[in-house]
């Protein structure tokens, strides 16, 4: 565009040079906004928290938040540089070293809220499963696609393991839901893969009864439906408040700052900061929040499904509905639609772990997607089915 002012020249040849000139700029920008939302917007939701929990600066969330979200950013230009084949090595180290903290975690975990997720290492609590959730979906793309080659690699066995080593430790903290988030990214790179719809239908079948299963074999996921189910007969003040929250914040919101049902509610900040925004801020800024989030899945999406090569088609596109899926559950449980999965909300929740593990899928599904000599054919991959034409 003539006039346009860009940090790089087309003639660019460095590194950042050809990596700006070949990465989606509507992702990239999509992207930096919900980090600098992320951000800003902790500067309002945290400080009743850091009240709460009586840490003497009350903005201590909110920096430490902010140092995270230059780590995020970091983690994704760096790993968007990556090529397809560096993502894959990067996804392996990933995946082995998570693998390997989610089996500690029962001996060198730290406990909250009736599960065992967190190692605490040098004043900062690692969440391992959440980077092992888009190492796993690279790997098992890989393997998808290294399958379809016919040269008697069992790809298809491989992935199943790889899932199920995942899933098995999952539940041993117990996470439910994020063995949900990775068994439908899981099944959406199966179908993607092109494998037959008698298979896909098998997993859906074994991921219900195993979900249901959860129900009776874990405590607190049975409390959990209980309280979802029985509103009447358990006690909901949490949610309960993060509903009135939205409820209360209408069109345009209190104000920044401005929220009541923060003040003395657990989680607000983290699971909730949803509702703290829709407070603060209203309902038009909410859909918009949500509409961002749309976009950057539906375009993710778009880019995915044109790519020629199987393996980067299927990993980009499952780390997209890996985002997307996960910021829809957490917008379900703060309008009370489902139970309460203690999932964050991509970007925005307060959490170390979760931001840095953002910038790493996103940087991931931002490489993947990158213009590169033969990377997008009219007529390879699903769009030759027309999807997204």
């Amino acid at each position: 565009m003539t006039g346009s002012v860009h940090p790089f020249a087309r003639s660019d040849r460095t590194a950042l040079g050809n990596w700006w000139w070949t990465t989606d700029h509507w992702l990239l920008g999509a992207v930096a906004i919900l980090i600098t939302l992320g951000v800003l917007l902790s500067f309002g939701t945290s400080p009743a928290a850091a009240a709460r929990l009586h840490y003497d600066d009350s903005f201590h969330f909110a920096i430490r938040q902010s140092v995270f979200g230059v780590g995020a950013l970091v983690i994704l230009v760096a790993t968007s540089m990556l090529s397809a084949r560096g993502i894959r090595r990067t996804a392996f180290i990933v995946y082995v070293l998570m693998i390997l903290l989610m089996a500690a975690l029962p001996f060198l975990g730290h406990e909250a809220k009736g599960a065992t997720r967190w190692i605490n290492f040098a004043g900062f609590t690692l969440q391992p499963s959440e980077f092992m959730k888009p190492a796993l979906i690279v790997l098992v793309a890989w393997m998808f696609a290294e399958g379809q080659k016919g040269e008697g690699v069992p790809g298809v066995f491989i992935a199943f393991c790889l899932y199920g080593v995942a899933v098995a430790l999952l539940l041993i903290q117990p996470d439910v839901g994020q063995t949900v988030l990775i068994t439908v990214a899981f099944g959406a790179a199966f179908w993607m893969a092109g494998v037959p719809i008698s298979w896909i239908m098998g997993l859906g079948v074994a991921a219900i009864v195993g979900l249901g299963s959860t129900y009776f074999l874990i405590p607190h996921v049975h409390a959990r439906v209980d309280t979802f189910l029985s509103p009447d007969k358990a006690d909901k003040h949490q949610i309960s408040q993060a509903s009135q929250a939205i409820a209360e914040g209408g069109l345009f919101g209190r104000g920044p700052g401005e929220g009541v049902m923060k003040r003395g509610v657990p989680d607000m900040h983290t699971d909730f900061a949803y509702s703290v925004l829709a407070e603060e801020y209203g309902l038009i800024f909410s859909l918009a929040l949500i509409s961002l989030f749309a976009f950057l899945v539906v375009r993710g999406l778009y880019k995915s499904l044109r790519l020629s090569d199987p393996f980067e088609q299927v990993a980009a596109a499952g780390l997209f509905v890996l985002v997307g899926q996960q910021a829809l559950i957490n917008v379900a449980v703060n309008l009370n639609m489902i139970p309460t999965k203690g999932m964050t909300l991509p970007f925005i929740s307060y959490g170390g772990s979760s931001m840095l593990a953002m910038g790493l899928t996103l940087g991931m599904a931002l490489g993947l997607t990158r213009k590169r000599p033969g990377a997008y054919a009219a007529n390879e991959g699903l769009a030759r089915a027309g999807a997204f034409a």
